[in-house]
């Protein structure tokens, strides 16, 4: 059998070694222990579980004693993949109730990367066990969940990182570094961002029968039960607002998020969104094709756009951020990076591309439905993660700003319901001035899962 995994000095040694130690810091080798196994549990074994799970497994010296999901066939491949992946061969032990497998486990680390209903609850759950937690994005889909994730990590010190990997992203960060903090763009009045996939899911299939191995009772938790009509988890769960935000919720809280990074933002003064189901109105699907969001900060706009139909109108930036300057503009995605100085500027382009690993990682080329662009930032997030719980410090994707991000796209979408801007007081936490709106930042739970209380965690 093969063994995948690298010793972490190794690692900040290769390609990426300046980048992860800028992340790290100077002392990076020395916090992560090359002798600690870390143990592991994956909740959620879908695509992005394992692929997060599988990162984990190539940077650091782990033993991943538990896997679980309501999927039990899902779950069995997992088990039979990871028993590959991880160097001692072993096969995790199987749970089809995350609860159990907390109580029945003493771990290092909890990775949840199951819908997004289910992430509030699990995260409080596993850092009450004692577990340190690498959370998917968006972290929860209410504002009041996010809360009680805030005030849950900090209660039970345990470090905490979001999924929003961006901030791992090689060529991203070398863009922040290079571009913006070295004020190649000037005064920075304006950022676009904006996602023109065409994920709308716009089946309408039939009702059918619960398959055996599926829990579906389990799998929905505490969101609304919908009538089944296939299985949720591949893919078909995010076209609708029962367990998700939507493509907001999906694609702009990375984007957000990485905006906020590179310019320093914290929560924006006032958010305001308008759109809808403008153009497949026969479709099941109640996430919306066409939304714009405004996210407003000192003299300075953060305007989302997402189309799921249509032409994006620049064919390399279909999924991506522009950050505008007096001198010049920044267009960032996964895939690349380009500086444009403005036409009076004497200055030069600048075009960077994602930094891939393939030969360094020959295993990504054989693992199904990988992000290859992706797993360079995710392997950097997990060190990050790695260094942040070895020296008790904060990860560049803590859970508050993970909440932030996270907040910010829900409260577009309360705006977009409600036909009117949103000021969230992130303290006194309501929203300023309407109740009707602050209402709307704790969705009811189905009996008898209780939503958290950020004030009793």
């Amino acid at each position: 059998m093969k063994n995948f995994n690298i010793n972490r000095r190794h690692f900040l040694k290769g390609a990426a070694a300046t980048l992860a130690l800028s992340h790290f810091g100077a002392n990076a080798m020395d916090i992560l222990n090359p002798n600690k196994t870390y143990r592991v549990a994956l909740i959620g074994t879908g695509w992005y579980g394992k692929s997060d799970l599988f990162r984990l497994i190539q940077v650091a010296t782990v033993d991943v004693v538990a896997l679980c999901d309501v999927d039990k066939n899902m779950l069995n491949a997992a088990a039979e993949l990871v028993s590959k992946r991880q160097s001692s061969g072993k096969r995790p032990e199987l749970y089809g109730d995350y609860r159990k497998l907390l109580k029945e486990n003493e771990l290092d680390i909890v990775l949840i990367g199951t819908p997004d209903h289910w992430h509030s609850l699990m995260m409080i759950d596993a850092v009450k066990a004692g577990a340190n937690v690498y959370v998917q994005k968006p972290i929860s889909v209410d504002v009041m969940e996010g809360e009680a994730m805030v005030a849950a990590a900090r209660k039970y010190n345990k470090v905490v990182q979001v999924g929003t990997q961006r901030k791992s992203t090689p060529h991203l960060i070398d863009a922040k570094k290079n571009i913006i903090d070295t004020g190649m763009l000037g005064k920075i009045k304006h950022v676009e961002m904006c996602c023109y996939y065409s994920m709308r899911n716009n089946a309408n299939p039939p009702l059918e029968p619960v398959p055996d191995f599926f829990d579906y009772e389990m799998w929905t938790g505490p969101a609304p039960m919908r009538p089944y009509d296939g299985i949720p988890h591949i893919r078909w769960w995010r076209t609708f607002m029962e367990y998700g935000n939507g493509i907001t919720g999906d694609m702009c809280v990375h984007m957000y998020d990485t905006a906020r990074w590179m310019l320093g933002l914290g929560w924006p003064k006032k958010i305001s969104a308008v759109g809808g189901i403008y153009m497949n109105k026969e479709a099941k699907s109640n996430i919306a094709d066409t939304q714009t969001a405004v996210f407003e900060h000192d003299e300075l706009n953060c305007v989302w756009t997402h189309r799921s139909w249509g032409t994006p109108p620049d064919p390399d930036y279909p999924w991506a951020l522009f950050i505008y300057g007096e001198k010049g503009t920044l267009k960032a995605s996964t895939m690349r990076y380009d500086f444009v100085p403005n036409g009076n500027n004497n200055g030069e382009k600048i075009h960077k591309d994602v930094v891939f690993e393939k030969e360094k990682y020959p295993e990504d080329l054989t693992e199904e439905r990988i992000e290859l662009n992706a797993a360079p930032a995710t392997r950097l997030h997990m060190l990050d993660f790695l260094a942040a719980i070895e020296n008790k410090t904060k990860p560049v994707a803590d859970i508050l700003e993970g909440h932030i991000s996270t907040a910010c796209c829900i409260l577009a979408n309360i705006s977009m319901e409600l036909g009117r801007p949103v000021v969230y007081d992130p303290v006194k936490k309501i929203i300023v001035g309407d109740k009707e709106a602050t209402a709307k930042l704790t969705r009811k739970y189905r009996q008898p899962w209780i939503h958290p209380d950020y004030k009793n965690v």
